[in-house]
């Protein structure tokens, strides 16, 4: 829908129609054509999706709007806040026209937003919310991310729930859409399981959540844990490695988030219960078009793409665009990620696999 109305507004704007209507005089003037350069700021490489779908699918976009005369400068922080201040600062030398940051510490990114601002150089964030005076925001519904997770577990316990003791393993304390996502977990698992403990992730790291896991069940007990309620598929690999480890006969109902292709085999196998999927094309492509519109002066379309409004600690009332999510089960998998293509049946149906996906379906 949002990439419907950013055409349509497109198409009026050329025509002249609604120009200095609901957003500046100059919305039909561009500032600047096509031959325009995107900074692309990445987190880390732990979580898959960034170097697999994000950055080759903004690439493309920002090609496809700009009639191949845009380019895309990539940079990944690997999990370094320093290294991610280092290419912040790099991206400012190179003189890009925009710059899209998933910021890996919200906070800290701050004074790095700042300079772009001062070389007047506009900043988006990108699918997490940074502070500092960015222009814009896109992201998914974070809250609805964990109120999706937290229900699966409600329903996979059942009528056993209420007694049922639950690990919840958030996401890193440093990243604003964990606290989000915690927030729409505890709405749902709060009053209807034991939470018998919960801890943060830094920097999402797997190896912290292994190491979080292992003690839960050193001081929980193993077959005392029911289900285990981490915020990424990430972290839901590792806590899933120490149970088996640990000797589990059954993994009990674990959660995720990114829809990883090794977390959609989990599901597939039952080790996983599921994994939030969250569009990657949409987020992607809206953001590229909110970079390029925003670069060439195209208010009334920036406009429309970002009908929501989001508060962060230091700026209210940012313009943002809050993509839907779905929670990925052995039921939908067609109707997902095989249907929008982000993966096919033989990526996901290895030769291991093989029993599990004919059982479900996948063929």
């Amino acid at each position: 829908m949002a990439l419907a109305a950013s055409n349509a507004a497109l198409l009026l704007a050329a025509c002249g129609v609604i120009e200095g209507v609901g957003g500046s005089s100059d919305a039909a003037t561009p500032k600047k054509g096509n031959d325009i350069t995107v900074g692309l700021l990445l987190p880390d490489k732990d979580t898959t999706r960034f170097e697999k779908f994000d950055y080759p699918l903004i690439k493309q976009r920002v090609a496809d709007l700009t009639e191949n005369k845009g380019k895309v400068l990539y940079r990944n922080a690997e999990a370094k806040m320093a290294k991610q201040s280092r290419q912040f600062a790099e991206m400012i030398d190179a003189k890009v026209d925009v710059i899209l940051v998933d910021a890996l510490d919200a906070k800290a990114v701050a004074p790095d937003i700042q300079k772009a601002k001062d070389a007047g150089i506009p900043v988006i964030a990108y699918d997490r919310l940074a502070q500092g005076p960015i222009d814009a925001y896109i992201s998914h519904d974070n809250e609805l991310v964990g109120q999706v997770q937290g229900r699966a577990i409600v329903q996979a316990l059942g009528d056993k729930a209420a007694t049922s003791k639950v690990v919840m393993i958030n996401g890193s304390v440093a990243d604003p859409n964990t606290a989000l996502v915690k927030e729409g977990a505890l709405s749902e698992l709060q009053d209807s399981v034991v939470i018998a403990k919960s801890s943060y992730t830094k920097d999402w790291s797997p190896t912290i959540a292994k190491a979080t896991t292992e003690k839960a069940i050193k001081s929980i007990g193993l077959n005392n844990i029911a289900a285990v309620y981490t915020a990424s598929d990430g972290l839901a690999g590792a806590a899933i490695d120490a149970l088996k480890e640990a000797g589990v006969s059954k993994v009990p109902p674990v959660t995720g988030q990114d829809a990883n292709l090794d977390a959609v085999q989990r599901v597939v196998s039952g080790e996983q219960y599921m994994t939030v999927y969250k569009s990657f094309l949409l987020e992607a492509n809206n953001a590229a078009e909110m970079a390029v519109a925003k670069v060439q002066g195209r208010s009334i379309e920036f406009d429309a793409l970002t009908r929501d409004k989001v508060d962060s600690p230091t700026q209210d009332n940012i313009p943002s665009m809050l993509v839907p999510v779905v929670a990925l089960t052995q039921d939908n998998i067609k109707e997902t990620v095989l249907r929008d293509d982000v993966y096919t049946v033989k990526d996901i149906c290895t030769p291991e696999l093989k029993a599990d996906c004919e059982r479900i379906g996948l063929e």
